[in-house]
């Protein structure tokens, strides 16, 4: 029973975070609804290994080309839900459909190979492909073809892995100049998805070098039995944590623009008009305190002070020598001071929420990063420790 209930845990994980991020699709962006379409291919192909698992083996040969058409479909998807985060706002046929092109063109291949070989030889080698020989041209074919997908695959692993450090690395900065919630500015998260997706690449290599043949002749056996149930809890505790970091991030550059801002530091004095909407940007923290609201943007400040976004952000640099993210948390820093003397008592989650920060782990971010000093130890150097 617990050795059942193991192997089906990424199946149940997938289908998990495949029904959250599929159905009500209104609440979901962009990128979240195609991180649903991963998990839906994740899904299918933890499905149809089951059958290797079970008595009910009839089935494997019709489901092997959709095994290895949703495996060859996972790399080029998780690379498409990295652009949605960095560099496109929607998924578009046009724009994502040339990624998916050499998996669906090697799905055909397969196709025709099955259709092209006798079932019965076809299945012998589906279910012993390591110890099946055969001189038919239908199996050379499809062993050929089974190569270029294993092939694909590990290309499509370095390639993605490597695409999506590149635009993370390139972007990840743009959400400082839009977001002021220190969760929504770090682009970490994002990065540590693309390097357990790698992970989960390394470890789908590994399974495939084991050998179909290897579990299915003996699952009885110590040594298949335990290698799969790490293999699959491994799997399962992955694509949660894929899940889980996916359904919490938002877009790291929101206004997707391809290019990288270039903000010069030395340019002089702020000019007349500058100066006029450096004047309101302060009026609205000063004096409306609108860092107060967690969910700030920097859209919210250009529509309240009349300008575009690009112009608030680079007067602030110019001006500070800060994102706005920076920027906004500078003023909830002191605004956090203030109220901590006023009410020495209040916990750490009050204080975040009251002074902006939406969370305690913002805060403590937030106050190290003006004051150069953790917070519990200022707060305990200036006697103001909570009650």
């Amino acid at each position: 029973m617990l050795k059942s209930l193991l192997l089906l845990t990424p199946l149940l994980v997938t289908l998990f975070w495949t029904i959250l991020l599929n159905f009500d699709t209104k609440n979901h962006t962009n990128p979240q609804r195609i991180l649903g379409k991963i998990m839906l291919l994740a899904f299918l192909v933890f499905f149809f290994n089951i059958f290797i698992f079970i008595p009910v083996k009839i089935c494997i040969p019709f489901f092997e080309p959709l095994l290895q058409f949703a495996a060859l479909l996972l790399y080029p998807m998780f690379y498409i839900y990295i652009r949605l985060l960095t560099v496109d706002d929607k998924f578009s046929y046009k724009a994502h459909a040339r990624f998916l092109i050499v998996p669906t063109l090697i799905f055909l291949l397969y196709v025709a190979g099955m259709l092209a070989t006798p079932f019965e030889e076809y299945k012998k080698w589906v279910f012993d492909r390591s110890n099946y020989q055969s001189l038919s041209p239908g199996v050379q074919y499809l062993k050929f073809i089974l190569l270029l997908i294993r092939i694909a695959i590990i290309v499509q692993i370095i390639a993605v892995a490597a695409g999506n450090f590149i635009l993370i690395k390139k972007y990840g900065k743009k959400a400082g100049q839009y977001y002021s919630h220190l969760e929504d500015d770090n682009a970490s998260k994002v990065q540590l998805s693309n390097l357990v997706f790698l992970c989960v690449g390394i470890v789908a290599i590994f399974w495939a070098s084991m050998g179909r043949s290897y579990f299915m002749h003996d699952m009885t056996a110590f040594l298949p039995t335990l290698i799969s149930i790490c293999v699959t809890v491994v799997y399962a505790t992955m694509f949660f944590a894929i899940g889980w970091i996916g359904q919490k991030q938002k877009v790291l550059n929101p206004t997707f623009e391809i290019e990288t801002e270039e903000f010069t530091h030395d340019t002089g004095s702020l000019n007349v008009a500058q100066r006029k909407i450096l004047k309101k940007i302060l009026a609205l923290f000063n004096e409306e305190k609108i860092y107060l609201d967690m969910n700030l943007t920097i859209l919210d400040v250009a529509q309240s002070v009349g300008t575009n976004r690009t112009y608030i952000s680079s007067i602030i640099n110019q001006q500070y020598d800060q994102n706005f993210c920076t920027f906004v948390n500078s003023f909830r820093v002191d605004e956090l001071e203030k109220v901590i003397k006023k009410n020495p008592s209040f916990s750490l989650e009050v204080l975040s929420e009251c002074c902006g920060f939406g969370t305690v782990h913002s805060l403590k971010r937030a106050f190290l990063a003006k004051k150069q000093q953790p917070f519990p130890e200022w707060r305990k150097k200036n006697q103001l420790v909570q009650v």
